[in-house]
């Protein structure tokens, strides 16, 4: 069973209508995986296999150890007719429990399995389609940062996607990432050797860097904008329908705003802080269907 939102130190957090907290029961990570399959699958492509497609269902063995963050549209009901948004969250104990990250199948991660402090990967993220608005993105973002201080999380990371496979059209992305934005050595990940597909695929001179900034995904540029960083090659998801690269983001470039107030909060009353009242000024801004995967 996936942690239940009281155990995670954080009740649900309100914006209006909406509202982000951690699943509490399994229909509502049942319906988590319902948004997601509609997603990846029916929206962007992605290929099932004879289970998936039976069960309309995105799932896979992470689903039962993980965290599963849920934006709730109230307007439409209560637990699982409301979710609307979902990001799936692993944290080293549970990724322990199956032996690995889910992006261990793609990237060598040494660089961040021997940091010493608490590391997060952040997989599956996706917006029903009618609920792709700035508010709805800043409530998960919000969400996330509560997490990640509760849990003093130092770094996150996750395979971020690019749709698509061919890589003469995502060439442009793929060199900018690679020559702007490639991690420092020391929390750099790697594509395994048998899936590396080489980033660095154009002279980085004849860049059109306002245009291809433009063309990336929502998602990928938000995590930008909060200064992260991509792994070294990328990998071809022939099932997802994308080109992945490896998302390395400090949290603290994600709590640093709400750090001082909240240690002031968890001083004076020795409780952990239960949420965020001020609204998050983070990634990402434009709409998309926003893979994380």
């Amino acid at each position: 069973m996936s942690t239940l939102a009281g155990e995670a130190g954080f009740g649900e957090l309100r914006a209006g209508n909406l509202g982000v907290r951690l699943a509490e029961t399994e229909a509502e990570i049942d319906a988590s995986l319902a948004l997601r399959y509609r997603v990846f699958y029916e929206e962007m492509g992605a290929h099932p296999d004879a289970a998936t497609l039976a069960t309309g269902r995105d799932r896979d063995e992470y689903d039962a150890v993980a965290d599963h963050l849920l934006v709730l549209d109230h307007d439409l009901g209560e637990g699982a007719a409301a979710v609307v948004g979902t990001y799936r969250l692993i944290r080293r104990p549970a990724a322990a429990r199956i032996g690995r990250f889910y992006s261990a199948a793609e990237y060598d991660l040494r660089p961040l399995l021997d940091l010493r402090g608490e590391i997060l990967e952040l997989g599956r993220s996706c917006v029903d389609a009618q609920h792709r608005t700035r508010g709805s993105m800043q409530l998960l973002w919000r969400g996330i940062a509560a997490y990640v201080f509760h849990h003093r999380i130092e770094l996150m990371f996750g395979c971020a996607s690019l749709h698509g496979t061919n890589l003469d059209a995502l060439a442009p992305a793929l060199t900018f990432l690679h020559t702007h934005h490639l991690a420092p050595a020391p929390i750099r990940p790697r594509a395994l050797p048998e899936r590396y597909v080489a980033m660095n695929r154009l002279d980085p001179a004849t860049l059109d860097l306002r245009a291809v900034v433009q063309e990336l995904p929502p998602l990928v540029k938000g995590y930008l904008r909060l200064g992260g960083f991509v792994g070294d090659g990328a990998v071809l998801d022939h099932q997802f329908n994308t080109t992945d690269v490896c998302i390395v983001v400090k949290s603290a470039l994600v709590t640093d705003k709400y750090a001082k107030h909240y240690e002031r909060k968890h001083a004076a009353t020795g409780q952990d802080p239960v949420g965020f009242r001020s609204e998050m000024a983070g990634p990402p801004r434009e709409r998309g269907p926003d893979l994380l995967r």
